[in-house]
């Protein structure tokens, strides 16, 4: 007579199943997600609108007060960590992409003071303190290859980067620790936020979801972090005007990027 043998001893709680996270997105899923943005970002327009103003102005204010208190040299580096905290300043938008979705009420109260208590904070807090360390380690840099020399305006700053030893080698190596700091940052931030916001996970699990989502999904995501980067550029090369449609289009967009990553 044939008996069952258990594989587990009794009471024995078997090992959680690993969790797959690859939900085999095309490279040109991307667009779609700009697609999706774009109509959530016409859905009620004066409130999108007033909140890329709202960012764009906030930005122009934060440069006027660096060469107020002479502190021009640090923009380029807080130019580039505005990619850094941009998730967390979009997060009104993924409000509003969501209660569109719920057809919940909409108001720009609501996308200004969203709930996710702490863990909003806290995520927030930590792509802060990324911004600031490589601000940091971008005045770091310069010292380390320039010495005391003053910061040289920039009218001379292109020269000084693109003809010099000392300038070429700090660009070379800028751009690796910036493509760290960039990687690391885009990974732990892309969908930390709306995870907090849509399944009220705590900081530190969105994070790691979040990274588990980016390098889960390569081909999509880093075709995304590429537009992200393009848009971004597109805005600066306008004098941040561009922010006040570019911004609302790319957090909107970065709302319907979560929903396909989280697959479900």
């Amino acid at each position: 007579m044939n008996e069952t043998v258990d594989i587990l001893p009794p009471h024995e709680p078997a090992l959680p199943r690993a969790v797959d996270h690859n939900r085999h997105l095309s490279a040109y899923a991307p667009l779609e997600w700009l697609g999706a943005g774009w109509r959530d970002l016409w859905r009620r327009p004066g409130l999108s609108i007033a909140y890329g103003l709202g960012v764009a102005l906030v930005s122009y204010a934060i440069i006027y007060a660096m060469f107020v208190i002479d502190w021009a040299q640090i923009l380029f580096p807080a130019l580039a960590g505005f990619l850094v905290v941009g998730p967390l300043l979009a997060t009104g938008l993924y409000v509003k992409s969501q209660r569109l979705a719920s057809g919940e009420r909409l108001s720009f109260g609501g996308m200004l003071f969203p709930r996710g208590g702490m863990h909003l904070f806290f995520v927030g807090a930590v792509l802060m303190t990324l911004m600031l360390i490589w601000v940091r380690a971008a005045v770091l840099l310069y010292a380390l290859f320039f010495g005391w020399r003053p910061f040289p305006g920039f009218d001379q700053v292109t020269t000084m980067l693109l003809t010099t030893p000392e300038g070429i080698s700090m660009l070379l190596v800028g751009t690796a620790i910036g493509g760290l700091f960039a990687a690391f940052s885009f990974a732990i931030g892309a969908f930390s936020i709306p995870l907090v916001l849509d399944r009220h996970h705590d900081a530190f699990s969105a994070m790691g979801l979040s990274m588990s989502f980016v390098t889960n999904n390569m081909p999509a995501t880093l075709v995304w972090a590429a537009l992200v980067v393009g848009l971004v550029l597109v805005s600066l090369a306008t004098g941040l005007l561009g922010l006040i449609i570019i911004f609302p289009l790319l957090g909107h967009a970065t709302w319907h990027a979560y929903l396909a990553v989280r697959g479900e």
